[in-house]
């Protein structure tokens, strides 16, 4: 396999895409963050003195998504039509579920700005609550669906030839 980033001399280089055509392209990730049970409550029940603790984490997470190419060196700048961060409390496993979808029409993918608003959201959870749970833990930020471009569709898990198929949904 050829790394892409990286010329015949071994250099590093951002990506021509010049060439490659404007396609719909939608990538989702998601993470979790493991908390004790009574911070999970506290955010639940709007109790962190800091403030809404996932409002601020969502906006938080859509800021980031749309700095990912100030923050990821490779990374193209661009122009993101979608950004959509949903959160679930999962009471049973003391932690709160993050995914992240971002769209974009463009000649490269935003699987990079998925996993980006996915990551800074859970950084926010953990600093708006460090104050009542130091022991949060961040943990598996993954790319779970890439749709768009010349790759075609992927989806964690499932496999078809040398290419990713998507199940419908």
């Amino acid at each position: 396999m050829k790394l892409t980033h990286i010329d015949e001399t071994g250099k590093a280089k951002m990506v021509d895409v010049t060439e490659k055509a404007v396609t719909h392209r939608e990538a989702v990730a998601a993470g979790y963050v493991y908390m004790k049970p009574e911070t999970l409550r506290l955010i639940k029940d709007n109790g962190i003195s800091k403030g809404d603790v996932l409002a601020v984490a969502r906006v938080a997470g859509i800021m980031a998504a749309k700095k990912t190419s100030e923050l990821i060196p490779m990374c193209h700048p661009l122009n993101i039509t979608s950004v959509c961060i949903d959160f679930d409390m999962d009471e049973t496993k003391n932690r709160v579920n993050i995914k992240t979808s971002v769209k974009v029409a463009g000649q490269t993918g935003v699987e990079m700005e998925a996993l980006t608003a996915t990551s800074i959201a859970a950084l926010t959870i953990y600093d708006m609550c460090k104050a009542v749970d130091k022991e949060m833990a961040i943990s598996e930020i993954t790319l779970l669906e890439k749709r768009g471009g010349k790759s075609g569709e992927f989806i964690r898990g499932q496999k078809t030839g040398n290419r990713q198929k998507s199940k419908n949904k």
